[in-house]
């Protein structure tokens, strides 16, 4: 066992403990989420250690392997493989969680289950470690429910509120349409590889792997919130502040690119494939950002931005650059729970008050908050020698000198500009212009336990890109020379973008509202989407459900034929012919009718 595996386990022993130290009370000097929290910080700095080894020695990967379970043919392995993408992914991870469990202490602190509460993000922490470790699909797929699963517990933290139970089952059910493609996966790879390890798998693949794919592909459009399965993102901003920033930033939704990175191999030489995930990320980034242009609550322009991103990341994979697409995922940890961690400060600031509409001013009353908000959605827009810009500027480049299709680079372009515009319009609408809000509340930055997190993770924000960059492996060589339109394509959009935005903030002064509109509608409404899927379709399917069950009992024949006919007749008579004419003989045969049908029924 070399010295990355024991690094390893070690650090899953000790994240192990906490789960365990209630029943043992070791913790007996230290609070329970105190506790956790150191716990998880000295798990942070042990994996600097294969980190920063990984990085100056330029290890390329090490794999462990226990056998488990002999089923005739089949051999069950338990893999770790500790390469370039687990090992950095677990150091991001680590760090996000430790400021985000820090965080929690001060915005949880009136909860009554708060050391539950940090159980169970712990929990999500350790099967995501063991989903980025897998070398094998079993082990993958413990990974991938656990993140689900946990993902359904903690939006649903506030159970008591039925939009919490909502959002928290619309996050499992949207996955579990996902885990329908990952199952078959699974189940075609044991078919016709008789394996599912990962290095057989790669090892054996050929031109019949596109079934597989198209089901990892599916599990990967439900994982990570692709353009079909997306409704569930926004949704989720109903848990907890720190639940939404541990989950957009280095847990779930990232899970699904981190699925198509890890079978690059094969997805590389499949250009249906590419073209698939190409066109759906153009579409999911493009879709999401005209989402968040529009919307006031301040926790879902930022969900939306992450969806967006994520789209971005697919479009990386669509052109064949599974690195940079996992270095996008690096750098957006940092910047993405930072805008959370800020969000929850003003949120709790101000009351539980989302709505950016009624903030403004809050760089006088809450600076560093405010500042490292700034911070967090310059490095969003790719603003440059900020983290996101290491990683976007690459993509975008990447995108613009490849052998791309114009409507999926056009629509991409278009998105980055849109960042932009609804980057710079939270910070108008929340920490500028003039406060909208009422003055009794009791806003400050003096608990550590709210600042360090955010300061932390802005110190990450400006810097990471920059260590990441210098360490990155390249897999295909880039284009080494472009024109320089190219070269400044994507800070072009970002000027563009802030422009836009500034004009906007002052015409929307002079100008009368309409709220009218079909594309501010469109927007607003997120394209409909959620209503279509949640409300259209179900009551159609429904209705005609309860038809057609009507329709076979045996008795609705033979109310059909005499009762309801002679009702349904009469009607159709009585709305084809009026009797109200105001003439004589039609009310005197009317009459003689009645007489006649009473004398026939006495007689």
């Amino acid at each position: 066992m070399n010295l990355f595996t024991s690094t390893f386990i070690l650090t899953l022993m000790l994240l192990t403990l906490p789960i365990l130290t209630p029943m043992t009370n070791l913790h007996k000097k230290l609070s329970y989420p105190h506790y956790v929290k150191t716990i998880i910080s000295l798990c942070f700095f042990l994996s600097l250690i294969p980190t920063t080894i990984m990085f100056y020695y330029n290890h390329e990967a090490v794999t462990s392997n226990w056998s488990w379970l002999t089923i005739q043919t089949m051999n069950l392995n338990f893999n770790i493989k500790l390469d370039y993408f687990s090992i950095l992914f677990m150091s991001v991870a680590l760090f996000v969680t430790w400021s985000i469990m820090e965080f929690s202490l001060w915005y949880m602190h009136s909860d009554p289950h708060m050391n539950k509460f940090f159980k169970y993000l712990l929990l999500f922490l350790i099967t995501m470690m063991i989903l980025v470790t897998a070398n094998n699909l079993f082990q993958l797929f413990i990974g991938w429910e656990g993140v689900g699963i946990m993902s359904f517990m903690l939006i649903g933290w506030w159970y008591g509120r039925s939009e919490a139970n909502t959002a928290a089952m619309q996050a499992i059910l949207y996955n579990r349409i996902g885990d329908i493609g990952f199952i078959m996966s699974m189940a075609w790879f044991i078919m016709k590889s008789n394996s599912w390890e990962l290095q057989q798998i790669f090892t054996t693949h050929n031109e019949n792997y596109f079934i597989p794919m198209l089901g990892l592909l599916m599990a990967a459009t439900g994982k990570s919130a692709q353009f079909g399965l997306h409704p569930w993102l926004p949704s989720a901003m109903e848990g907890p502040t720190p639940v939404s920033a541990l989950l957009h930033s280095s847990t779930m939704v990232v899970a699904g690119i981190f699925l198509l990175i890890r079978f690059y191999p094969v997805i590389q030489n499949n250009e249906t494939m590419l073209t698939m995930c190409l066109c759906m990320g153009a579409i999911t980034t493009l879709f999401t950002a005209i989402c968040a242009i529009t919307q006031n609550d301040i926790k879902k322009i930022v969900a939306f931005s992450t969806s967006s991103q994520l789209g971005l990341m697919m479009v990386t994979i669509g052109i064949n650059q599974p690195y940079l697409a996992f270095l996008h995922i690096c750098t957006h940890a940092f910047f993405k729970a930072m805008l959370f961690l800020c969000s929850g400060s003003i949120i709790h600031n101000l009351n539980d008050e989302q709505d950016i509409r009624k903030m403004g001013g809050l760089y006088k009353t809450m600076p560093i908050t405010s500042s490292s908000l700034m911070i967090g959605s310059l490095a969003l827009t790719g603003t440059p020698f900020l983290t996101g810009f290491y990683s976007k500027d690459l993509i975008i480049e990447s995108t613009v000198t490849s052998y791309t299709n114009a409507w999926a680079l056009t629509t991409t372009l278009i998105a980055t500009l849109l960042t932009a515009v609804y980057s710079t319009r939270i910070i108008f609408f929340a920490l500028l212009n003039n406060p909208r809000f009422n003055f009794t509340y009791n806003m400050n930055e003096k608990d550590s336990s709210m600042i360090n997190p955010i300061k932390r993770l802005a110190v990450g924000s400006i810097m990471a890109g920059f260590i990441m960059t210098y360490n990155i492996p390249i897999m295909n060589i880039p284009q080494m020379t472009m024109p320089l339109d190219m070269k400044i394509m994507a800070l072009f959009l970002t000027i563009l973008g802030f422009t836009i935005a500034m004009e906007l903030n002052l015409m929307t002064k002079n100008l009368k509202i309409n709220y009218s509109s079909k594309f501010f509608n469109f927007s607003n409404m997120l394209g409909y989407f959620p209503t279509l899927s949640h409300r259209t379709f179900p009551y159609a399917n429904l209705f005609t459900g309860q038809n057609l069950a009507f329709s076979t009992v045996d008795s609705i024949w033979l109310e059909k034929i005499t009762p309801k006919h002679i009702s349904i007749t009469q009607m159709k008579a009585s709305m084809l012919t009026s009797t109200q004419t105001g003439m004589l003989k039609f009310y005197f045969l009317s009459f003689f009718a009645t007489m006649v049908l009473a004398i026939t029924l006495t007689v």
